[in-house]
């Protein structure tokens, strides 16, 4: 971060209405009251704020942390480890594939030269993706990162379950427990669940801290850490934006990035503008689904909410409705998207142009939009730090796995024939304002990938709404609470495939005995999620789409 030109806004009635909330910011010292800790910047009760700003100094403590990362790191290169898997969901797990793909996945030759472990997230229920990632790592040389807040994640404790088997069988039950690390709050099941099965290590994290604003934690940097991302540097540019991010006077507020962005996101919202459009380089996508599930589970709620869109195909201009704002994150020397944004602010689109000198720089953008969502949040009127709505899906789920164990087969939900026809019908009422969200509880594959973003583009060319595309059950962590708990303009499309073989998972680390699989598992979290949905009058449809993922929704795309 080396100028203050950091963040442009294209848009004269977007500038003046942030003009104008920067001044009420001031007026009410909002930027010395959030770093003070005081709660009434949001709500008059202290409950799941006072205890959820930890986040605002925590790169400053890790900095002191980094030594102990480091020696965990060279503790595995010399036990010969080379692969990291990362059990995970949500906060747990979005940064630390930030990392990998946008660090160790690139071309830079600081990176490359740097002795590092290729991480892979697990963060998915589908037996055949987690069949996959069993057979494509050595897991005798692989080591299991068990990260989660709560240690009470069914997804998370799952995985553990299965990897920790197939890594006794490889190596015995002396070694077993030096595969395995975990990452999560003082207290928790994973802390004790580390000692019983004597985990390499343990990191337990400030528990003032919640998951989608914990990146600067242990949660990201042990994970950054692994895969070669030099930590010093990037906490060194979080400290710097921290340091911008407690400007607050009237004559200089001006100058706080994070206080323009949060009132632009805020006061746009208020106007309709609720799509907050991502237009970023291949180097940075991976930051848009870090940020998605910042935005998305902290002002989404109490009827209200700022819709992330992240990923989208590229439409014509024209396609696109008055319910956006685009921002479009420019990396330094690329310009992918310089033409793109020059044509949207032509046609009166309120754009902001976020600039980064370097990879690096993404440690500001940590603190700048955790700081931005915070006062978007107040300008709202909402508490960004709690998520009243997610719990819906899962107690749901719950249910419905109970009634599985009870009869041995899964409740019957109600799914419609994966049509071009049946499709269009469901979203000939959609109108202005609404938006699309596709939930696909399918594998994560690159053929997917194509055909879930064909679909999108399809759907966006018919309507004219924005869309998004979540893989389940790892949206839930992430989106889950926006579908919930903002206005109900949202039409929900959920695609569930069946698993070419199932995947038992054990019923307790270390035994045989199992009473269900990963598909059946995934089968009742969409089912859940589909009742939880309907309870507060969501429109959802569900196809069953079986064993043919790509071939079913390439299908739907091409002909809706």
């Amino acid at each position: 971060m080396n100028s203050l030109n950091v963040i442009e806004i294209n848009a004269a009635e977007a500038q003046n209405l942030v003009t104008q909330g920067l001044s009420e910011l001031c007026s009410h010292d909002v930027i010395g009251r959030i770093w003070n800790h005081d709660h009434t910047v949001w709500k008059p009760v202290p409950t799941e704020i006072v205890n959820r700003l930890g986040w605002l100094t925590v790169m400053r403590h890790m900095t002191g942390e980094v030594g102990r990362m480091k020696r965990f790191k060279q503790e595995l290169l010399d036990d010969s480890f080379t692969h990291v898997l990362l059990l995970g969901m949500g906060g747990s797990s979005l940064a630390p594939e930030l990392f990998q793909k946008t660090f160790a996945e690139s071309a830079l030759a600081d990176m490359r030269e740097r002795r590092a472990l290729h991480l892979k997230v697990v963060d998915t229920t589908d037996a055949d993706a987690i069949r996959a990632i069993a057979e494509a790592h050595d897991l005798a040389r692989t080591c299991m990162i068990v990260s989660t807040k709560s240690g009470g994640t069914v997804e998370t404790l799952s995985a553990f379950k299965y990897f920790y088997n197939q890594t006794l069988a490889l190596v015995g039950p002396e070694r077993v427990g030096q595969h395995f690390a975990g990452i999560t709050d003082p207290g928790s099941k994973i802390v004790e669940l580390g000692r019983r099965f004597r985990f390499r290590h343990v990191f337990e994290n400030d528990p003032n801290i919640g998951g989608r604003y914990s990146a600067l934690s242990y949660f990201g940097l042990v994970p950054a850490m692994l895969v070669g991302v030099d930590v010093i540097k990037l906490l060194e540019r979080a400290i710097a934006m921290s340091q911008n991010a407690m400007t607050g006077a009237c004559d200089t507020i001006g100058n706080n990035h994070a206080a323009v962005l949060g009132t632009l996101i805020g006061k746009l919202a208020l106007q309709g503008h609720d799509k907050l459009t991502f237009l970023a380089v291949p180097e940075l996508a991976s930051f848009g689904d870090w940020a998605e599930q910042l935005i998305a589970e902290s002002l989404g709620k109490e009827g209200k909410g700022v819709l992330p869109v992240v990923g989208e195909p590229i439409a014509p201009i024209e396609t696109y409705g008055p319910d956006r704002l685009f921002v479009h994150l420019r990396l330094h020397g690329h310009a992918t998207f310089d033409d793109l944004t020059e044509a949207l602010v032509k046609t009166g689109h309120p754009v902001a142009t976020i600039r980064l000198d370097d990879l690096y720089d993404i440690g500001g953008q940590f603190l700048l939009w955790e700081m931005a969502t915070a006062i978007a949040g107040h300008i709202l009127g909402i508490n960004p730090f709690d998520q009243p709505n997610v719990e819906a899906a899962k107690v749901r789920a719950r249910e419905i796995v109970a009634a599985y164990m009870a009869s041995g087969s899964l409740p019957g939900g109600q799914t419609a024939e994966a049509s071009p026809q049946v499709l269009a019908e469901f979203l000939q009422p959609a109108g202005p304002g609404d938006y699309v969200a596709i939930h696909g509880y399918v594998p994560p594959t690159s053929e997917t990938e194509v055909a879930t973003q064909a679909l999108r583009q399809a759907i966006h060319l018919r309507t004219g709404l924005a869309t998004t595309f979540g893989y389940g059950p790892r949206f839930l962590h992430s989106t889950g609470q926006l579908h919930k708990g903002d206005g109900g303009n949202g039409f929900f499309i959920q695609l569930v495939s069946k698993a070419n073989e199932d995947v038992p998972i054990p019923d307790e680390a270390g035994s045989e005995a199992s009473t269900m699989g990963f598909d059946v598992l995934k089968r009742a979290q969409a089912l859940g999620d589909s009742l939880a949905l309907k309870e507060v009058s969501r429109r959802v449809i569900t196809f069953d789409i079986g064993t043919d993922v790509a071939g079913t929704i390439e299908a739907l795309a091409a002909k809706i």
